[in-house]
């Protein structure tokens, strides 16, 4: 799963640390709906990156299981926007994700594709080893799912920004001696994805500049 909807400006407009923010009561209602959704499946054991966000969409989708805190399973981490150039911002939010992403294009200016694969596929290999767990509910990230899912899909280190993950969506996948990539992107609140055609990097950039 990707962790339900957050805020990343506050009421003012001001932005909150990526690390500190915390579901919004859209959040709460997704997050709502998609335990609902995997209310008939037995978990063996919960993993998050141990953010807030994902920690918090865990308790409400697994509240029976104490969530693991997996650190290098952390969102692509983000630089300053103040070392971007002012005419490279929006493709900074907009095209980072397009196509079969670079490996060395940068998330805001911040941490490069690369390095995002080179913490996540060691985890994922990590837990795959473990042969003490037959179903495991991963909450994560948009950037980690789209890591995880891009090496289930290919077999190769490599990156596919157009697997959207909306919030508290849902990925299902079979682990054996191959990958099964059952479903992308399940948002139960959502089926169709009728809401919005906007993606969540088009949504961060509409909130961005709002307040420039």
């Amino acid at each position: 799963m990707r962790h339900a909807d957050v805020a990343y400006f506050d009421a003012d407009g001001r932005p909150v640390r990526p690390n500190e923010v915390s579901l919004t009561s859209a959040g709460i209602a997704q997050a709502r709906s998609a335990a609902a959704a995997l209310a008939g499946t037995r978990f063996d054991r919960v993993v998050t990156s141990g953010l807030p966000r994902t920690v918090e969409t865990a308790a409400i989708v697994a509240p029976g299981l104490d969530p693991e805190a997996w650190p290098e399973l952390r969102e692509i981490e983000p630089g300053g926007l103040g070392a971007v150039a002012d005419a490279e911002v929006e493709d900074a939010f907009l095209a980072v994700f397009a196509g079969a992403v670079p490996l060395e294009r940068r998330f805001l200016g911040g941490e490069t594709i690369g390095s995002l694969l080179d913490r996540v596929l060691p985890a994922l290999e990590r837990l795959l080893a473990d042969p003490d767990w037959d179903v495991v509910l991963a909450v994560l990230h948009g950037g980690v799912n789209r890591a995880i899912l891009s090496y289930a899909l290919s077999g190769e280190r490599i990156f596919f920004g157009g697997l959207e993950q909306a919030p508290a969506c849902i990925n299902v996948l079979d682990v054996g001696d191959d990958w099964v990539v059952r479903a992308v992107g399940l948002a139960p609140y959502d089926l169709v994805h009728a809401g919005t055609r906007q993606t969540t990097m088009e949504l961060l950039y509409e909130q961005y500049r709002g307040i420039g």
